[in-house]
């Protein structure tokens, strides 16, 4: 199947699904390859399980209940009049507070510090990404963040006029992390996804996503969409919330894998992600991330998110970042690229999957409704609030 990794099950693929039933809901899942297996047995929430000792160890002794296979799984995920009494795919997370990593690649940290200077302004922005170019050219992957020649570039940009707090972010010590949106407010595969009503110039921003748990352990990576509105971040950096935080502009999915012997963490850090838009208009744009060209070690932006300065019982899901800021035109010479609704995105990787999302305004989307007393109060009339310790 086409959402699949490339090495299709021979993984731990785990992630949510609405469970149909007497009292339907929402419940952990295993792919295995005789079909859709619910862990509800073992584990009440994802969090229940990336916190368990072992949480391969934990997929795999536990039976669990089949609830059908792949293709229905499928047929019924990111249908926008979902039936209640079928089986779909829902983001693969649930109590993990979202975070998201800014400015981890050269080549978006450029693009945001035009944003910055031209004040949101897409036209402006081919002026000043010249400018830009000839100052500080295209080269910064290669300077380490807060680095002794990080410093000297600093000081130098300060003399020119060109410092910028995107600038400071991308290659000084600190790394940026904000929260990219509610618990439970993220949309799965297949689900539209939200551009603010207002922007004119936005972008999808195709990412790796890890799963750490409440002690800090990265113990998988699934992909995600952090939707970038360019003009309101662009006027001003105090925008950020509501250029990030809106009804379904947060995508993550199709599933987690798990660390273990076929997929680990190295794998994450060279791993590429690609992007496809595909327009109602016959438009398309394609590029792609590599994470061998982040700047921040994967591991170092988990640290400066969660531990002893920060703690979060429930864990995060944490966006890594994207060096994807597209230029290309979509209409009128200098335009650069916005979406128009009812592009649909494909995020890929060879291992983990595909993450297919049709945009819309978040305005025409279902409004977010199952929050986190709504989420308690299924799992309690399901009985599932009650179990045994984790092992």
């Amino acid at each position: 199947m086409q959402w699949l990794p490339e090495d299709g099950l021979a993984g731990t693929l785990v992630g949510r699904a609405w469970i149909p039933g007497p009292i339907p809901g929402p419940a952990v899942i295993v792919l295995r390859a005789d079909g859709v297996y619910d862990l509800s047995d073992a584990v009440a929430t994802m969090s229940d399980l990336l916190d368990a000792a072992d949480p391969v160890a934990l997929v795999r002794t536990t039976p669990g209940r089949r609830v059908g296979d792949l293709d229905q799984l499928m047929q019924h995920t990111g249908s926008q009049a979902p039936d209640v009494s079928a089986l779909r795919l829902l983001a693969p997370c649930d109590l993990q507070v979202i975070k998201a990593a800014g400015v981890t690649f050269a080549a978006s940290l450029v693009e945001r510090v035009i944003e910055e200077q031209a004040m949101g302004d897409a036209a402006q922005a081919v002026v000043v990404r010249h400018q830009v170019a000839e100052l500080i050219g295209d080269n910064l992957g290669a300077i380490r963040p807060g680095s002794a020649q990080a410093l000297q570039l600093k000081e130098l940009l300060i003399q020119k006029g060109l410092w910028s707090q995107y600038l400071e972010v991308g290659i000084g010590p600190d790394a940026e992390v904000f929260t990219k949106a509610p618990v439970l407010s993220s949309v799965g595969a297949g689900a539209q996804i939200g551009i603010h009503p207002g922007s004119v110039w936005n972008n999808p921003e195709p990412e790796i996503v890890l799963a750490v748990n409440s002690r800090g352990e990265t113990v998988g990576a699934s992909l995600g969409n952090d939707v970038n509105l360019r003009d309101f971040e662009g006027r001003s950096a105090l925008l950020l919330g509501k250029a990030k935080d809106n009804n379904a502009s947060c995508s993550i999915g199709p599933l987690i894998r798990l660390f273990d012997a076929s997929f680990s963490l190295n794998d994450v850090r060279q791993c590429t992600v690609s992007l496809l838009v595909e327009g109602v208009d016959g438009f398309e744009l394609r590029g792609s991330s590599s994470m061998a060209q982040i700047s921040r070690d994967p591991l170092d932006l988990v640290a400066q998110t969660l531990g002893a300065h920060h703690q979060y019982p429930d864990g995060i899901m944490l966006f890594l970042g994207t060096m994807f800021a597209p230029t290309q035109d979509r209409g009128e010479p200098g335009s650069g690229f916005t979406h128009k609704l009812g592009d649909r995105v494909h995020i890929s990787s060879p291992k983990l999957g595909k993450l297919v999302n049709e945009v819309n305004a978040c305005d025409q989307i279902a409004p977010w409704t199952f929050g986190l007393r709504q989420f308690f109060t299924n799992l309690s009339a399901r009985g599932l609030l009650v179990r045994p310790n984790l092992p």
